[in-house]
């Protein structure tokens, strides 16, 4: 049974590990419609949506838990982590929303037509700018694990590979 649970999280962390890597290198490309072309921008912005979505899915056992212990026994590393991934989420809710808002490829694309103000426009820039800061903070925090995840999942096996 121990063994079946820890090839369980071994495989949730793998997974995690390329949504992160995914979502790493989707954000930085959606950053800049101007490099991505509109269309990709906001295909690929509403696919990030979906994916961190799963991601949040995937993580529900640690926050639940956080949740709970928040006010008595979380460290002062988890606790931070928390209230930054509940930022991130709202943040991300406001760059979603205010993207559909001013979508105009691929909310079109699917037959709606929305009134487009230029509050929401501002409002997009400025929250993907936080989003942004948001990233390198919550990049900082997990340095460690990020590291490591990737040495135990990508250039162990590899190397592993290299040395048959």
């Amino acid at each position: 049974m121990t063994s079946e649970v820890s090839k369980s999280a071994s495989s949730q962390t793998k997974v995690k590990l390329w949504m992160d890597i995914f979502i790493f290198i989707s954000f930085l490309v959606v950053m800049e419609p101007h490099l991505s072309d509109l269309p990709v921008h906001e295909w690929l912005g509403l696919a990030l949506t979906f994916v961190m979505m799963v991601h949040l899915l995937l993580s529900w056992d640690w926050i639940v838990q956080i949740t709970r212990r928040f006010f008595k026994t979380v460290g002062g590393q988890n606790r931070l982590n928390y209230i930054l991934n509940w930022v991130f989420l709202l943040d991300g809710v406001v760059i979603m929303m205010s993207g559909i808002m001013i979508s105009r490829v691929a909310i079109p694309a699917l037959g709606l037509d929305l009134v487009l103000g230029p509050g929401w426009y501002k409002l997009h820039d400025l929250s993907t700018n936080v989003a942004l800061l948001l990233l390198g903070l919550h990049t900082a925090l997990h340095w460690s694990w990020i590291v490591s995840t990737i040495n135990r999942y990508v250039f162990a096996p590899a190397l592993s590979l290299i040395k048959r």
